[in-house]
């Protein structure tokens, strides 16, 4: 199980190094880059269990790079 979670923080660690310091939802290598589509993390959002911090510029919105990998640790598992 150890090894598991080890390599799911490889796989996270990875995708960190690649976001820029603020991730906007119409980020257009969001798809690319990360596991989840941008409308379900703002589906989660509204919910109230997504990203811990938000950001508008404009109309536009994102997240802290810190925030949203918080958000996808909590929501990776092992199956």
């Amino acid at each position: 199980m150890e090894k598991e979670n080890r390599n799911i923080e490889t796989l996270l660690a990875d995708i960190e190094r690649v976001l820029p310091p603020i991730v906007f939802r119409n980020w257009p290598k969001w798809k690319d880059v990360l596991p989840m589509s941008p409308r379900s993390v703002a589906n989660d959002d509204c919910l109230g269990v997504g990203p811990a911090e938000k950001i508008y510029m404009g109309r536009n919105a994102g997240y802290p790079r810190s925030s949203l990998m918080a958000y996808l640790r909590s929501k990776s598992r092992v199956a």
